[in-house]
């Protein structure tokens, strides 16, 4: 006779808010922005980016979608697991994206002070300053995505790749 386990998981918070349907502008300006900032960086650094801004922030959803999405393009699961200890991993990521992740958490939390000069000098040493813009505008867009999913409490786990793009 086999026994067969069964594993309870807690059950899904449902969204406090369905934010998108009852403000469809501001989210029809929003994924218009997304598509501004996302232009000329690189795919896999934007979602590096993503990522790393949604852990700070503890946005569940945008970590499902953007890890989701990560991977589909062919980022590998161990940069993106080592994402969260990326100071003890800097060895699994480039000069640039270092950069570009040090810049992410500098502008996210913002509630420590400015953005230091030499996160800032650091980042401009591996960006064009065009594209330096671009991804400032990046991580600002992903913080406002963060705080409309936390708010509004939205669940992970139903996000296929590729979906909102």
């Amino acid at each position: 006779m086999t026994t067969e386990q069964t594993t309870e998981y807690a059950p899904e918070r449902p969204a406090r808010l369905r934010w998108a349907q009852h403000a469809p502008e501001v989210y029809k300006a929003m994924v218009r922005l997304e598509a501004a900032a996302r232009q000329g960086l690189d795919p896999r650094l934007y979602e590096l980016v993503k990522i790393r801004a949604s852990q700070i922030n503890h946005c569940a959803f945008c970590l499902d979608m953007h890890t989701k999405d990560a991977l589909a393009a062919g980022e590998s699961v161990e940069r993106v697991v080592q994402l969260g200890a990326w100071e003890e991993s800097k060895h699994f990521y480039t000069e640039k994206e270092l950069a570009a992740i040090e810049l992410t958490e500098a502008v996210t939390v913002l509630t420590d002070g400015f953005v230091p000069d030499e996160v800032y000098d650091h980042a401009a040493k591996h960006f064009e300053e065009a594209e330096l813009a671009q991804l400032i505008a990046a991580i600002t867009v992903i913080n406002a995505w963060n705080r409309f999913g936390v708010t509004t409490r939205m669940a992970p786990g139903h996000y296929t790749p590729g979906q909102h793009q």
